[in-house]
């Protein structure tokens, strides 16, 4: 009986686009489809909220205020500033999840594009982009961010974004140059060649769409690095501006022991919320390899 279902399941995958595997896939897992439930939850949340709050009441020093344990008026109570802690958590989430994707599709932008001309063409060009992401790769990426970040001037959240896409780009252009030497030598990018096609309209409308797949799995995961990244700098004072909440700054109150061991709602909330994002995009992104890697879906 199972190898009859294993069967079915082989031909029916055959037979369907790529995201309509992607769909079943969800639904067949429902520890991912409750991790995309919660990313979506948590995107319009971040999304939403930030405009219907009443900022003066939310972000406002009210020194009768400080240090509030949780209550019907505070959700989560407040911090040392009488500010609103929930209200603190869901707009430093939009700063965090901002910059996190930001990074994420400026650096896929420069990843896809020099990997898919360096796969493609090869030669010269090829050697001297492999060169340059191997000097990068070596390079202590946390280490040089902050050096970056403490000698650029002016520092606010562009060039905070600049400075990270500038050690990120590395990983997915070392995946799309890997796929393409491999897609460029398949058939249907020599008919493609033979015909006259331009190399443009060939890579663009020929070999782009083919390994699209393993690239929207590489940046869900890019995605979640991300935040974390942004979260560990922000913790270390080197992310987002003092006057800026952000996840990591959060977590960051708990440096204070005072803090740390008697005002847990000011530093935990922000910990649990970044563990449990991380945990669901990471799902997620695994859920989609499963899907789009065609040896799974064989069954």
């Amino acid at each position: 009986m199972p190898a009859k279902v294993n069967e079915k399941y082989e031909k029916d995958i055959n037979n369907m686009s790529t995201w309509t595997v992607i769909k079943r896939e969800f639904l067949r897992d429902k520890g991912a489809l409750i991790a995309l439930s919660i990313i979506i939850l948590s995107i319009l949340v971040v999304l939403i909220f930030p405009l219907i709050i009443n900022h003066d009441w939310a972000f406002s020093m009210n020194p009768r205020n400080i240090n509030q344990p949780p209550s019907n008026r505070h959700w989560l109570g407040t911090e040392i500033g009488g500010r609103d802690v929930l209200s603190l958590l869901i707009v430093g989430a939009r700063s965090s999840l901002t910059i996190a994707f930001a990074v994420t599709i400026m650096s896929a932008i420069i990843g896809i594009t020099l990997g898919i001309t360096s796969g493609y063409f090869g030669g010269r060009f090829d050697n001297i982009m492999m060169r340059i992401v191997d000097f990068i790769s070596t390079l202590p990426t946390l280490v040089m961010i902050i050096a970056f970040l403490a000698i650029v001037p002016g520092f606010n959240v562009i060039r905070f974004s600049l400075v990270m896409t500038f050690f990120s780009w590395t990983g997915i252009m070392r995946l799309v140059r890997a796929r393409a030497i491999q897609e460029k030598e398949l058939e249907y990018i020599q008919a493609s060649k033979t015909l006259g096609t331009s190399h443009f309209t060939t890579i663009f409308r020929e070999l782009l769409p083919n390994i699209s797949s393993i690239i929207i799995v590489n940046l869900t995961l890019a995605m979640a690095n991300n935040v974390g990244l942004e979260t560990g700098l922000s913790f270390l004072g080197f992310g987002f501006p003092f006057d800026q909440p952000s996840l990591g700054s959060l977590i960051a109150r708990a440096s204070d022991p005072i803090v740390m061991r008697h005002r847990w709602w000011i530093w935990v909330p922000a910990t649990v919320f970044v563990l449990i994002l991380m945990l669901s995009i990471n799902t997620v992104g695994r859920t989609l390899n499963r899907a789009t890697d065609a040896r799974q879906r064989r069954g």
